[in-house]
């Protein structure tokens, strides 16, 4: 007769997928609120500071040049600021940044306030706070990993994407109103305080017990001083650089991503031509266009925050999925099934996005994250500063159409060929009966061998010592992690 505690044990066993399962956790709860008071006064500044640069100037080349001042630090000083997340304590590092910000808001509001903010005053400001920014954002995207045990980072990095969502959507429509009722300097005080708020939540956080520990965990063989030599070790920008590209799982997820980036998540741009243009749509079409591809996304991130530990294999999956549902939307024949497809796409793209950024704060060690992040914040400055001009030159060569079938076909094809190159490496070359030819001395024609049999196997090479990906060493390395982890 079956055990009637049975069940139970099996329900206790089995994986929990809630997607919202990291605000079970308290320190998750107080830190999701306070992200979307400061996502929300961000995106409140950043459109007041659009509008502040139109009215000084008068032009919108101006705008973006302030845009670009604030992304120039990322792609400069990116390995320096994850650096020095490595080196200080996280929560410290955070707040110390959050009052920065918040010190650069209200500076910024007394200048417009007093009518001495100059357009050149401005650039330097907006250079500032991209500057802070290269500390700020990776330490307060460890910092919520922490919070949680690993198995929640997905939720954790899903319930992130929804907040900052919210928070974009939310701020920029207060702006409007603030702006039209107080001017500017209102806006700039808002966030302000709302860096405040963040920066007196993060001293009650408490981490995780088992958050910041790789899984799976090292074996228990390891040195049991083997993870403090590690943390040891030296603090350099370099050190982050080497990890990563010595890390083929994040190099694969580099190139994944920056292809998907210039040529296929665009949709702002190439979606835009697409229903304005052959489509013969008018702006208020694109509109419902975008509000499709907003609630795809945050549905990508409901079903993402099921995830438990995905895999670049998944990202490239998703990513080339992507790719083909848009090129079935660049030969989208009307509006209707362009809209068909949008949300799809918008799913397939926030589910990739959230695996691939649970990916990136999870495969380093701990003591090298802060640096991996820097190494990732100065690429993806390079590639999405150099990917709107791109993709404009492919639209004027190709039209819409062509740029998004084009960049569709670029993305899987690429991603199709780097799997299979893999997946050749990893499995080895099939069978060939001339590679394994006997060479007949008596200067007849190479006899092939028959193809390895059930009862005779085919002798073949030894295979070789696995090696960490991290050190190149073939036992265990200095970090704790198992040969070809």
């Amino acid at each position: 007769m079956p055990s009637p505690r049975r069940p139970a044990r099996r329900a206790a066993a089995s994986p929990d997928r809630a997607p919202w399962r990291a605000l079970r956790h308290p320190a998750m709860r107080w830190w999701s609120a306070a992200n979307l008071v400061s996502n929300a006064g961000t995106w409140m500044q950043l459109t007041a500071q659009n509008l502040l640069v139109l009215h000084l100037t008068g032009s919108a080349a101006a705008t973006g040049l302030s845009l670009s001042a604030q992304a120039a630090p990322g792609l400069l000083l990116g390995l320096l600021g994850g650096a020095v997340v490595d080196a200080w304590p996280r929560r410290l590092t955070a707040s110390l940044s959050q009052a920065l910000l918040a010190l650069i808001g209200f500076l910024t509001a007394a200048l417009v306030l007093t009518g001495h903010l100059t357009v050149p005053v401005l650039m330097g400001l907006a250079a500032v706070t991209g500057l802070i920014a290269t500390v700020d954002s990776p330490a307060c995207a460890l910092l919520g990993n922490d919070l949680v045990p690993p198995k929640d980072v997905p939720s954790s990095i899903a319930l992130g994407s929804v907040v900052s969502g919210a928070g974009r959507v939310g701020g920029t429509a207060l702006a409007g109103v603030v702006v039209s009722w107080w001017g500017p300097g209102a806006a700039y005080i808002a966030n302000g305080v709302s860096f405040l708020a963040v920066a007196a939540v993060i001293p009650f956080l408490r981490p995780h017990p088992v958050a910041g520990r790789r899984t799976p965990a090292a074996p228990p063989s390891a040195a049991p001083s083997a993870a403090p030599a590690a943390a040891r070790r030296g603090t350099g920008a370099r050190e982050g650089l080497g990890f990563f590209l010595r890390r083929p799982a994040l190099v694969a997820l580099a190139g994944i991503t920056a292809l998907s980036s210039v040529f296929g998540r665009n949709y702002g741009l190439t979606l835009a031509v697409l229903v304005t243009g052959p489509l013969g749509g008018a702006a208020g079409a694109f509109g419902t266009v975008s509000t499709v591809l907003a609630v795809g996304g945050v549905a990508g991130a409901v079903l993402a925050g099921r995830l438990r530990s995905p895999s670049v294999r998944l990202v490239g999956v998703l990513a080339a999925a992507g790719a083909v549902l848009q090129i079935a939307a660049g030969l989208s024949p009307t509006l209707w099934v362009l809209l068909l497809l949008v949300a799809p796409m918008a799913v397939v793209e926030s589910v990739s996005d959230t695996a691939g950024t649970t990916v990136l704060q999870t495969d380093p060690p701990a003591h090298l994250r802060g640096r991996v992040l820097g190494v990732w914040r100065t690429a993806s400055t390079g590639w999405n500063l150099v990917g709107p001009p791109l993709l404009g030159l492919l639209m004027q060569a190709a039209g819409a159409r062509g740029a998004l079938v084009i960049g569709g076909v670029l993305v899987a094809g690429a991603i199709g060929a780097g799997g299979l190159r893999h997946r050749l490496r990893t499995h080895g070359a099939p069978w060939s009966a001339a590679a394994h030819a006997v060479p007949d001395t008596s200067g007849a024609s190479a006899r092939p061998l028959p193809p390895p049999s059930r009862t005779v196997p085919f002798p073949r090479p030894a295979a070789p010592a696995p090696v960490c990906a991290a050190t190149g060493h073939g036992a265990l390395c200095a970090a704790g992690c198992a040969p070809g982890a």
